[in-house]
């Protein structure tokens, strides 16, 4: 048993107990990204990605909802439940991504471009997803613009990876605005090369955000790029048993978890979310306690919004 005292007389693994029996009290639900401390997944309902953890939220019959994310993912699950309490463990959690756009950038491209579409992925804020046509995931980008009109212009933001990838997938091509996810960003060519000479037997899960994207294909040429749960699937359907999991570590916790019989290697153990790290599983205990730090989007916001996040739940 971890003996790291959190409370006065509570163990991690009695604080988790807690946990459980608060669930059960308040109707609540717990739902984590595959970033969250591995601790924080343990008493989840639901681990997921951000699409996962979006359908998730929309057909949870739970009165509230703990979402341990960061505060783009609170406002999405508040948006689909605008009747439930979403409450965010750590206000501070935000996103470096989501923080790299507004909803104003969105407007100045509309206005340039009166006949185009705005497609942006998931980690923006309410205020962006309200200015867009179409919001996706890593997992459902490629299918979300294969199915817009060829004659159209598409803006896609934030993440230039994420675009760069999906111009590969569809030969479209993308207005890209220059954002980037600071952990995914710093994640390089020579992490992939030395883990791949420590370990040549072993397969990539790439996730497309990744800067180092390109030196992987081109070195690389047979590895996909998947979004987090595709991680999940192809390495349960693989033949291989080593893999080198390169997004941020505690994904390599999820599949340790799920595909027990595999090997992960994270490519990076300094890959890591300072942002999801803010959420401890005291952090946790407490909001449910408490039922406090609760995510309301304006109502206006959010009316706009929910047709481009209905869209993402939908596709693929």
């Amino acid at each position: 048993m971890n003996l790291i005292q959190l409370e006065p007389f509570r163990t991690t693994e009695e604080l988790k107990a807690e946990i459980q029996r608060l669930k059960v009290e308040k109707k609540a639900v717990v739902l984590a990204h595959n970033y969250q401390r591995p601790e924080v997944q343990e008493v989840a309902d639901y681990v997921g990605d951000s699409l996962g953890l979006a359908r998730q939220a929309a057909k949870t019959e739970a009165e509230v909802i703990v979402f341990a994310g960061v505060h783009f993912m609170a406002e999405t699950a508040s948006i689909l439940n605008p009747n439930k309490k979403v409450l965010l463990p750590n206000l501070n959690a935000g996103c470096s991504l989501a923080d790299t756009i507004t909803a104003q950038d969105v407007r100045n491209w509309k206005q340039e471009n009166p006949d185009g579409l705005v497609v942006v992925y998931v980690n923006t804020t309410a205020d962006v997803k309200a200015e867009a046509d179409y919001c996706v995931t890593s997992g459902n980008a490629v299918a979300a613009v294969n199915s817009l009109p060829k004659d159209r212009k598409i803006f896609f933001a934030p993440d230039m990876f994420l675009a760069a990838h999906v111009e590969r997938q569809t030969g479209r091509k993308l207005d890209i605005w220059l954002g980037e996810c600071h952990v995914h960003a710093g994640i390089r060519p020579e992490d992939i090369d030395k883990q791949k000479a420590e370990n040549p037997g072993a397969e990539f899960l790439i996730h497309p955000e990744c800067g180092c994207a390109s030196h992987a294909i081109y070195n690389f040429p047979d590895t996909p790029l998947l979004s987090t749960e595709a991680m999940i699937s192809h390495s349960r359907g693989s033949a291989a048993k080593d893999f080198i999991v390169v997004t941020e570590i505690d994904m390599v916790h999820r599949l340790r978890r799920e595909v027990p019989d595999k090997n992960f290697i994270p490519v990076n153990r300094t890959a890591l979310c300072e942002y999801m790290k803010m959420i401890s599983l005291e952090n946790v205990y407490e909001t449910l306690r408490d039922l406090n730090n609760q995510i309301e989007v304006p109502e206006d916001v959010a009316q706009k919004a929910l047709k481009s996040i209905e869209r993402m739940i939908q596709i693929g």
